[in-house]
């Protein structure tokens, strides 16, 4: 093993890291937005808009030579994460 070449290549994943924690950060913002759009707590799970979106990351996936059950997997965890979080933070107006 080159440890050279492997610490080079874990930088490169740290670099990567900082920038998703970015863009989760700027996804945070806009759920938190749009649950202040909600008027009901049964608006926070929308089953057809999930199904089409992991439908699309799928298609994505594939024609961008991703292991489609990588991206699924991420993808379920920001969209649980999400629900989960709008459902902590709804307020009954």
């Amino acid at each position: 093993m080159n440890k050279k070449k492997l610490k080079i290549a874990r930088n490169k994943i740290d670099r990567l890291d900082k920038s998703i924690l970015n863009l989760i950060k700027k996804r945070i913002t806009v759920v938190k937005y749009i649950l202040s759009l909600k008027q009901f707590k049964k608006q926070i799970v929308d089953h057809k808009r999930i199904k089409k979106l992991l439908k699309d990351i799928k298609k994505k996936s594939v024609h961008h030579s991703i292991d489609p059950k990588i991206t699924d997997r991420i993808w379920r965890a920001i969209i649980g994460s999400s629900i989960d979080y709008e459902k902590r933070n709804f307020k009954k107006r």
